[in-house]
């Protein structure tokens, strides 16, 4: 399944009752919604015009036209009916030889990347690099797996010389969110986009006046719904087993797409910075015996 119709399939009980009509019909036949006009849609599930747009702007799609294309597109991938399975995502089995397991991984991450590439809205990623380039200060929060996520992110802004801090501890996220001012940037990572550490935080940094970003998995999240800018990545991973390892890569791969565009965006600023820390290290490492 594309991750579109995952996020309706697992979100539809939090949908109103029209709305729900409207995921049930995509769900059933996704490959005639792109054909179709708002009208005729409107008119085939009993609901107005109007509430298929909203339906749209609550899965963070500008519009019925963006929906259509962001969905031809998944579908132009393979397979996306709800009982076919689309992307294919291998759990953890007991006695694998080697083999398998490093074709399954391979698999798992290169999936991921291309499901959470299908969902980025241009234009949004822009006005968060754009938000970022400007920011006086960056807190980045995360929980758990998530806080690795945003210490690989605290670890390159650091080297372009971006004022930034990357907190897993709740208390100190708090603490910290509540200097920021406008003009600064709060991060925040949940796969699920449920961790009441994470929202808290965000929330705080809000109040405090400061931009906020998110970076969840794709669909209705309350941690999504309270950001400035919401990010996703791809939600198909699953697997009792799993250890978030595509869920992970997914997120890094967006991390790498916000710091690139950052760095092209301020290239004159970013380059010579990063390029010193570079020698720096190297400069210190050799002078130590590469210790």
């Amino acid at each position: 399944m594309s991750p579109i119709l995952h996020a309706l399939e697992h979100d539809k009980s939090k949908l109103s009752q029209m709305e729900r009509k409207l995921a049930e019909r995509i769900l059933a036949s996704p490959g005639e919604i792109v054909h179709m006009g708002i009208t005729e849609l409107a008119e085939q599930c009993g609901v107005s015009p109007a509430t298929i747009t909203r339906f749209c702007k609550v899965l963070h799609f500008k519009g019925f036209p963006d929906f259509k294309v962001k969905l031809a597109a998944e579908i132009a991938h393979g397979d996306s009916s709800p009982q076919a399975g689309g992307s294919s995502y291998q759990d953890i089995v007991a006695g694998n030889p080697l083999s398998v397991i490093v074709e399954a991984m391979q698999a798992n991450h290169l999936a991921s990347i291309r499901d959470t590439t299908s969902l980025l809205d241009l234009d949004r990623l822009q006005s968060a690099i754009d938000v970022l380039c400007r920011a006086r200060r960056v807190d980045l929060y995360g929980m758990a797996t998530s806080s690795i996520v945003a210490q690989d992110f605290y670890q390159k802004l650091v080297r372009i010389g971006v004022n930034c801090t990357a907190f897993a501890d709740s208390h100190m996220q708090i603490t910290s969110a509540s200097s920021l001012t406008k003009g600064d940037v709060a991060f925040a990572v949940s796969y699920s986009g449920e961790t009441p550490e994470t929202i808290d935080a965000l929330s705080c940094a809000a109040a405090s006046g400061a931009s906020t970003i998110s970076l969840t998995s794709y669909g209705s999240s309350s941690l999504s719904t309270l950001a400035d800018l919401p990010l996703f990545s791809s939600s198909l991973e699953q697997g009792m087993r799993r250890g978030d390892m595509a869920s992970r890569i997914a997120q890094l791969h967006i991390i790498d797409i916000l710091f690139t565009g950052m760095v092209s965006t301020r290239f004159g600023d970013f380059i010579p910075k990063l390029e010193q820390s570079y020698l720096n290290v190297q400069h210190y490492r050799h002078k130590r015996g590469g210790q």
